[in-house]
């Protein structure tokens, strides 16, 4: 019997669980055309790796490009050499776009939604240049849940991403395949491969509550090791007959 590495273990790992989210929310159909988002990090990577490798085989039959979105007033970088080079051991065609925001002169939303915003449009519009009706992100499970938790303590509202989301304003749909894989796999998966790590000076990364959503899942998870994955078992599983009814907001 064949004896794997760690590194093939946890890539196996990475693969079943990207294979099982593909299946269950029917991520990928014949003739898609898939612009994967490709910032850098280890996430994106990952995803485009086994997009790469799910692009090989014959049904159902896709097709993938990759894009990467700088964005002009962030001091947020990756090395896009090693992304070119990446791109190319995968067989997969890399596209580079700018883009960019005042902070200062658009308040209406946060610095975070602004920088996100805009690098959704520049990959929305280069998806519809180069003829994609799909757009892989590299969200996986931890983000998810950070987001409900989030959403729940902030919002008031039980609700988080999409596996698959048609869009309304472009004929394009936003799927997230690596969102049944666990943040930690992918970090490990990472170190495997040497991926090298962005330069992170964001003025505006400690404005954002996902670090203290990350933190309150460790703990969580120090209280039950499955909370993770219960966590995300209850987004499908919500008994509404024990939940308050919805009334009127007052005035």
């Amino acid at each position: 019997m064949a004896k794997f590495s760690e590194e093939q273990k946890t890539y196996n790992r990475i693969k079943k669980r990207f294979a099982k989210a593909t299946k269950e929310y029917a991520l990928l159909e014949e003739g898609d055309k898939i612009l994967v988002a490709l910032s850098g990090g280890k996430d994106s990577l990952t995803m485009l790796e086994l997009l790469a490798e799910r692009s090989r085989i014959f049904s159902p039959r896709i097709e993938i490009e990759a894009a990467h979105v700088s964005m002009l007033n962030i001091p947020y970088k990756s090395d896009t050499d090693f992304l070119q080079r990446f791109c190319n051991e995968q067989g997969v065609t890399l596209h580079l776009a700018e883009s960019g925001f005042n902070a200062e002169t658009d308040t209406r939303k946060s610095p975070c939604f602004l920088c996100s915003w805009n690098r959704r449009k520049a990959l929305f519009e280069l998806a519809q240049q180069r003829g994609c009706n799909k757009i892989a992100l590299g969200h996986n499970m931890d983000d998810f849940i950070e987001t409900m938790l989030m959403n729940i303590t902030f919002q008031g509202a039980f609700s988080a991403m999409a596996p698959a989301m048609k869009m309304e304003k472009f004929p394009i749909t936003v799927i997230r395949p690596l969102c049944l894989v666990n943040e930690n796999d992918v970090e490990l998966h990472a170190l495997h491969k040497a991926f090298p790590a962005q330069i992170k000076n964001c003025p505006y990364e400690n404005s954002s509550n996902r670090k203290q959503m990350k933190d309150l899942l460790a703990h969580l998870e120090k209280l039950n090791p499955e909370a993770r994955y219960n966590i995300w078992g209850s987004m499908s599983n919500i008994q509404a007959d024990l939940l308050p009814p919805k009334t009127e907001k007052k005035q």
